[in-house]
């Protein structure tokens, strides 16, 4: 069975973040990155499928910028077996839909049996490039995938997806599919040195994607910190029964949540 996994680097959760000059994303200048967190459990769950079956391979796929390569490195230390690096130094700039289309392209001939991808992107989180992805290469997508039945890989394979209000919802899938993954799925191995050691010679594939821009359909114009400011209204002059009933009002005409 052969698996893609797709995966990102973004700032560690704990870096001090501060906006670039104009203003279009974060100052990335000193910040340390790191993997993904959904995507890393995306990893995990395609380690463990390979293994559970005996036999396959799980190749990583990451768009980004030349300093990427430590999400991929750090990918095939943990046990995948190659890797496709798409470089694009802008890719803070791409759309979702410019993403997915770098990454069909760049995939297509794998054929894969399986992909995975986390839930969404710590920067971004549009949770959007699994969807379009599995749309443009015509397969079946599942979101929100809590746990895979392993042992039901064949030609279809079930998963379980969150849901609402606590609900949940096991599917069977015919494959190919794709399946973004939530983070906590399973508990995320380290690297051992002696897969350190291999991943020296492991296979990465550079591509240089050809991405049109006027395939966009979105664009960041402005990244800010919100302001803080402090509003306080008194309601009902000192009578409980009006303040409540002027705060219902609000809701409905001001929030808009009733």
């Amino acid at each position: 069975m052969k698996i893609i996994v797709l995966m990102k680097q973004v700032a560690n959760k704990d870096a001090v973040l501060r906006i670039n000059g104009d203003e279009t994303w974060i100052d990335e200048s000193g910040v340390s990155m790191q993997t993904n967190e959904s995507d890393g459990y995306a990893l995990e769950e395609a380690l463990r499928m390979k293994e559970a079956i005996g036999d396959g391979e799980v190749i990583v796929c990451t768009l980004g910028k030349a300093s990427a390569k430590t999400v991929i490195k750090d990918a095939l230390a943990r046990g995948a077996d190659r890797a496709i690096h798409i470089v694009a130094e802008n890719d803070n700039e791409l759309s979702p839909f410019q993403v997915a289309s770098a990454i069909a392209a760049a995939v297509k001939d794998e054929e894969a049996d399986l992909m995975f991808a986390g839930l969404q992107s710590d920067d971004a989180s549009y949770g959007q490039t699994g969807v379009v992805l599995a749309e443009m290469l015509g397969i079946p997508h599942a979101t929100i995938v809590i746990e895979i039945d392993r042992e039901s890989a064949g030609e279809n394979l079930r998963v379980k997806r969150e849901l609402e209000s606590g609900w949940y919802q096991w599917f069977e899938y015919d494959l190919p599919a794709l399946f973004t993954i939530q983070s906590g799925i399973s508990q995320i191995r380290y690297a051992s040195l002696k897969g350190i050691m291999a991943a020296k010679k492991k296979e990465i594939r550079e591509v240089i994607p050809e991405i049109e821009a006027f395939a966009a359909g979105q664009k960041i114009k402005r990244v800010y910190l919100p302001l803080k400011t402090k509003q306080t209204q008194m309601l009902g002059n000192g009578d409980a029964k009006a303040g409540a009933v002027e705060l219902v009002q609000k809701l409905k005409d001001e929030v808009r949540v009733l």
